[in-house]
Parts: structure tokens; sequence; C-alpha cells
């Protein structure tokens, strides 16, 4: 195992907490970042507004100066359900800014530490709503946008020792998709009755998908998505 320390924004919860707990099980040193501090974290955790450019680059500044990030996940991400005509553009913005830009800050902030050790695991946390999905305009859009973000970075990366993946989750049991699917609603049931596998997902699902690519052993593979979805992906491609 290269040691190192695993970064996960977006860790106080959901999928970024269970990767951090699956990560912490493997004897990692654990780096948190969202904008408030979950309940018994499994390592170091920052707090910040991380929508906010300013404290996001400073925290992410003050990490890579402290710490030999090797691993980074960027997990956070935000959802606002909406149709062409009613997005506005402080939301468009809000979320492209969160769910994408911020990937980029980070990428910014720790890849050179990366490329000093000739050695570096990145993930973003995409969705299978990339593919296209009604009423997600401004969610799908982002998380397409990290695809590209990732075999973009992948392909400048390749021949340096560090590897750049999607881990792509559908319908995931988590406090982001009970927000805006409620249990119990007819959208949920509705939901669920188009995935093969006839349930939800759960954040230790996706987080044993996002540990492999974090693994030593996943050398060989970039600028690859995984979609961890129960055959959404395939049932419904959009």
């Amino acid at each position: 195992m290269t040691k190192g320390s695993v970064l996960i924004t977006g860790a106080s919860r959901g999928i970024g907490l269970a990767v951090a707990q699956r990560m912490a099980a493997e004897g990692h040193e654990i780096l948190g970042v969202s904008r408030s501090a979950p309940k018994d974290f499994p390592g170091t955790f920052y707090a910040a507004d991380l929508s906010d450019a300013r404290a996001a680059k400073a925290a992410f500044a003050e990490l890579a100066g402290k710490h030999k990030v090797l691993r980074l996940v960027h997990s956070a991400g935000r959802v606002d359900p909406a149709l062409l005509q009613e997005a506005s553009d402080a939301e468009f913005a809000e979320t492209m800014r969160l769910n994408v830009q911020v990937a980029v800050w980070a990428l910014q902030a720790f890849v050179p530490g990366m490329r000093a050790e000739r050695f570096g695991r990145i993930v973003v946390i995409g969705s299978r709503a990339g593919l296209g999905k009604a009423t997600r305009l401004t969610y799908s859009t982002s998380k397409a946008a990290l695809l590209g973000l990732t075999r973009t970075t992948a392909l400048e990366l390749a021949t340096e020792g560090i590897t750049v993946n999607n881990v792509a989750p559908g319908p995931i049991e988590t406090e982001l998709f009970a927000k805006n699917t409620p249990p119990g609603s007819p959208a949920r049931a509705a939901f669920v009755s188009t995935v093969p596998m006839q349930r939800m997902g759960q954040p230790e699902e996706v987080a044993e998908a996002v540990a492999y690519f974090l693994s030593d052993r996943a050398g060989y593979t970039t600028g690859q998505t995984l979609y961890v979805c129960g055959g959404l992906s395939v049932a419904s491609p959009v």
C-alpha cells in the first residue's frame, strides 16, 4: 500500500462518509472536507464551504501544505431538480461550481504532490444521470461535465503514475436522494421500479467501487466510468 493521505470532499455524509470509513478500515489516513462536521468521522475533518471559491482554495492549499495527499475523491455535490424553462442562472452556476469547479480546484491543489511522488489516485463521483435524466437539467449537465473532466485529465496524467476515474452511482440511499425523492413517495416508487435490481443502492456499495480505483492494484485503469446503478444504465441509458 502506497503511503499517503486520502482527501475526500463532501465527506460528512452519504457516499463521501462511506468512502472515508471504507478507506480508514484499510489503514489510510483520512482527511475530510465539507461544510459541516459529521459524528464519529474516521480521520481529520476540515470544515469549509466549498461553494465559496476563496474558502475552498484556502482549505485545499492548507491541506496540500500539511499532508501528502496521494488519493483524492471528489464527492461533494448538490442536486437542483429543474426543467429547462425553470432552471435559474443562480442555481445552474451554483451546481456547476460545487459539482465540477471544486473538482478542478482540488486537482490543481493536489496533483503537484502526486506528480512529485509519481503516484496518484483520483476518483470523481459522477452519476448515471450524466447520461440524461428528465427534470435534472443542471445536475445531469454537471455530472456529464465530470465525465469530460475524468477523460481529459486521465490523458494528461497517464504517464506520471496518476490515474483518474469516475464512479457513477444510480439511486443510492443517501440524505441527498431522500431530500429530493422522499421514502414512501410515488416518485421514489416509480424510480425504483425502473431499476432492474428493484432496490436502492447503499453508500457502502459505491464505496467498494471507489476503493478499487484508489488501490495500488488499479494502476492500469484510467479515464474510465464505472456505473454502480443496479443495472439502470443498461436498462435505461437515457
